[in-house]
């Protein structure tokens, strides 16, 4: 996807709070269906990143007091697109996706945003922009390793979960 570069401070500030608050959400989504499957040590990691998420979504809140910041569309940054009629909601795709397929999804989201970041930093004229974009990119990039070395742990050819009864 090609885009204009980020020229302000607000426009980096509204992009990075639109990719760390849907990080924040999906990674709490991921631990709940983990947690559900009994699946502890992925139900933990993705209970550890929702925070760190939400603590970087925190400081760029408190970075953003008193700026006005440009809307972001919704759909930009979203981890499962749900904008077409065809597309599953996120609860049942969370009953028939396996651990593999959820923590690939994540690893993507992760890649994508270190990507975006990445690009800002290359590409804004404002230093602290480039300063922000570069740390964001590091700990995006620390997340994308986190999750990587969980997927070493999955078997590659794992089947199924068992569905869980509907209204669960």
């Amino acid at each position: 996807m090609t885009r204009e570069p980020i020229r302000s401070i607000e426009e980096f500030l509204a992009h990075a709070l639109a990719i760390e608050g849907e990080a924040v959400q999906r990674y709490r989504e991921f631990q709940a269906c983990f947690a559900e499957r009994e699946e502890d040590m992925l139900a933990g990691l993705c209970n550890n990143l929702s925070h760190f998420e939400e603590q970087h979504f925190d400081q760029l809140v408190e970075r953003s007091r008193g700026l006005t910041l440009p809307a972001i569309p919704g759909h930009a940054y979203r981890w499962l697109d749900a904008r077409t009629p065809e597309a599953l909601p996120p609860e049942a795709l969370y009953r028939i996706a396996t651990p593999r397929q959820l923590l690939e999804i994540a690893l993507a989201a992760e890649h994508r945003a270190r990507d975006f970041f990445d690009s800002v930093a290359r590409s804004a004229g404002d230093p602290q922009v480039v300063r922000m974009a570069e740390e964001m990119a590091r700990e995006e990039d620390e997340h994308a390793n986190w999750v990587s070395r969980a997927l070493e742990y999955l078997p590659s050819g794992e089947g199924r979960w068992d569905p869980l009864p509907e209204g669960s």
